[in-house]
């Protein structure tokens, strides 16, 4: 893994297939946020922190992502002072180099350095949905129903983050919820004294689950989370209940 300091709000990352391979990683996998693509984001930032004194420093990130070959990309990754600044013609995957008639798909704007492990999921999807096409010209409609089922079924897990500007506003939406969300959760706190919960899917039915969401987010902010999110909280925030944050608070209130 390579990282080079184009200034000082900017860096390259490079990752190449002896980087993948000595973690035994394939580019898919940091799509999903497996474990080891975790640590290997982890890797990246303390890397970029060591080498370069490169933080985010809790500003918005506007990244590119350039696939070179299959399993290599080169990150581009610019801190923006004013989010104003942020405009989707700048986060668009470059077309890869061996590809001439790739053109660049939107996606959203990049606000966190956590929200890297995204980039990579939206460039293997895209890899994927090049491969599906091409094999679904050389097989018979008879097969295709069965690719397409394949497909559907690797859904990650749903995750939710909600900020709270104190400890206060959480407790008080663990009274709101009344005990009535029993999956995982965590509570931390940033260094800038936001508290922070992360929420899983996993347990909940998506209708239950979107209706715990909405009832939070009448006393938090509530965003998309990424698994890779998580493990920076886990890594530089303080944690303040794990596992089980809101039904810990509702039998304290």
């Amino acid at each position: 893994m390579k990282i080079e300091k184009i200034n000082d709000n900017q860096i390259r990352c490079t990752l190449n297939s002896d980087d993948l391979a000595t973690r035994q990683i394939k580019l898919s996998e940091l799509a999903y946020g497996s474990e080891k693509a975790k640590n290997l984001f982890r890797d990246m930032m303390i890397q970029a922190q060591d080498e370069c004194g490169f933080e985010a420093d809790n500003l918005p990130l506007m990244i590119e992502a350039i696939p070179i070959t299959a399993d290599s990309i080169v990150l581009i990754i610019t801190k923006v002072e004013d989010p104003e600044e942020l405009d989707t013609r700048f986060s668009k995957f470059a077309p890869s180099l061996d590809d001439d008639s790739a053109h660049t798909p939107d996606i959203p704007a990049i606000t966190g350095a956590d929200d890297i492990l995204d980039i990579f999921q939206k460039l293997c999807e895209g890899k994927l949905k090049k491969s599906s096409g091409t094999k679904k010209e050389k097989k018979s409609p008879a097969t295709q129903p069965k690719t397409e089922s394949t497909d559907e079924g690797e859904k990650p897990e749903i995750i939710r983050i909600f900020h709270f500007s104190d400890l206060d506003g959480v407790i008080d939406a663990s009274r709101g919820l009344n005990n009535c969300y029993d999956g995982e959760n965590t509570l931390y706190r940033d260094a800038a004294g936001q508290y922070l919960l992360v929420l899983h899917q996993a347990g909940c039915t998506p209708e239950d689950f979107n209706k715990v969401c909405n009832i939070l987010s009448e006393y938090g902010r509530g965003k998309a989370c990424t698994p890779a999110r998580e493990a920076f909280l886990g890594e530089h925030g303080e944690t303040i209940a794990k596992g089980r944050a809101l039904q810990d608070l509702f039998q304290l209130a």
